[in-house]
């Protein structure tokens, strides 16, 4: 362990993450801290708690500025304008914000209503992230989805009009009853709604979900890899980078899902919200809040509304590290992983070279990435990781 120097934390990056726990609907594979909303959202009330957890957490930003800023859920889009603007300038008061940072919103296409976008547009919202999963309105159906084909087209347009420039569509594979075709189809749709970010990945079942309890069958694994070949080909036809394992761009990345990978530092504010901190000493600190909607508004601000685990030990650290940093299709200077663990790159030497002969990692110069074959097979290759620091 070498330890961190003085200055470490007061350069590491610092992101926020904010986090709304309702949706209209839950969906039926969706495993995040999602609730049907209770009828009228209790939005002045749920203000007021993200403002006493932005100051319960403050001491953690060490005066630094936040870069990047994502509103998260659930479903964001549920909620007013009027909200949104409270909660930035909430944030403004409380912590440095760049003013040049990425402001991202998730929203539903079947939530969107007319001039909400054009609003959250004039109050500093600079980027949205479009949950449009599939252009097929009998998929959208047999995934539970609340919005159909022509709702995500109207809300992409209406994005455009509001003069939103840095736009992600979410989009799934692997559907219950998908074909190749249909997979294509999906693609050609969202390719030519030319956004600056598409996030591409597979459906999989998680337990304690809707689907987890009732599966559907979903298609086998060898269709399931040449839906993903298709779509890396396709994308990268059109001119899309694929910067992170289900993450393309045309020139903007998303910042803030990059500091993650890149394991910079992030406060978590809202039910169920995850913290990253980098502490003194070689050690840092997850938060994590408390979940459920209600007894977050009882507790948000206080000691008893957060859990906390400090990781104090090589082996943890360096895990977690992995975890993030090998999602990175380019990878990572050995630099970064000294600098954001406080490790030598000596102890890692051993399980890389390993990694290496086995052709699920690379060295590139003073870098290393996963290999095409490592990301295909990325659990295995952070498996390794995982067992040599146990």
């Amino acid at each position: 362990m070498t330890g961190w120097p003085t200055a470490h934390r007061a350069v590491t990056p610092l992101s926020l993450y904010v986090h709304i726990p309702w949706c209209e609907k839950k969906c039926p594979y969706c495993d995040f801290n999602s609730h049907t909303a209770p009828g009228p959202l209790p939005e002045r009330e749920y203000l007021l708690a993200l403002r006493r957890d932005l100051e319960f957490d403050r001491a953690l930003a060490d005066g630094r500025t936040v870069e990047t800023v994502f509103i998260g859920g659930g479903t964001p889009s549920l909620l007013s304008v009027e909200f949104y603007e409270g909660l930035l300038e909430a944030i403004r008061n409380c912590v440095p914000v760049a003013s040049a940072a990425e402001v991202t919103l998730e929203a539903n296409p079947g939530t969107v209503k007319p001039g909400y976008l054009g609003a959250l547009r004039a109050i500093g919202i600079n980027r949205l992230s479009m949950g449009v999963q599939s252009f097929n309105d009998d998929l959208l159906g047999r995934i539970g989805r609340i919005h159909d084909a022509r709702q995500a087209l109207i809300a992409v347009e209406d994005a455009r009009a509001a003069g939103f420039e840095n736009l992600n569509l979410d989009l799934m594979f692997g559907l219950p009853g998908q074909d190749l075709i249909m997979a294509r189809s999906d693609l050609d749709q969202a390719i030519a709604l030319a956004p600056e970010h598409l996030s591409y990945y597979q459906l999989t079942i998680e337990p304690n979900t809707a689907f987890g309890r009732r599966p559907p069958r979903l298609p086998q694994d060898d269709l399931l890899w040449r839906f993903q070949e298709q779509g890396v080909t396709r994308l990268a036809e059109a001119g899309y980078d694929r910067y992170e394992v289900s993450a393309y761009t045309r020139g903007r990345p998303s910042r803030h899902n990059r500091n993650y990978w890149e394991f910079g530092d992030y406060l978590g504010i809202g039910a169920g919200a995850h913290g990253k901190a980098t502490l003194a000493e070689g050690r840092y600190l997850r938060t994590v809040k408390v979940s459920n909607p209600n007894g977050y508004l009882r507790h948000a601000g206080r000691e008893s509304g957060v859990t906390r685990t400090v990781l104090d030990t090589p082996a943890d650290i360096t895990v977690e590290f992995m975890l993030n940093a090998l999602r990175l299709v380019k990878g990572f200077p050995v630099t970064l992983f000294e600098e954001r663990t406080g490790s030598a790159a000596a102890g890692i030497a051993g399980i890389c070279q390993q990694a290496v002969s086995d052709g699920l990692l690379a060295v590139d110069g003073a870098s290393l990435r996963p290999t095409a074959l490592g990301l295909r097979y990325l659990d295995t290759l952070l498996e390794r990781f995982v067992m040599e620091q146990a």
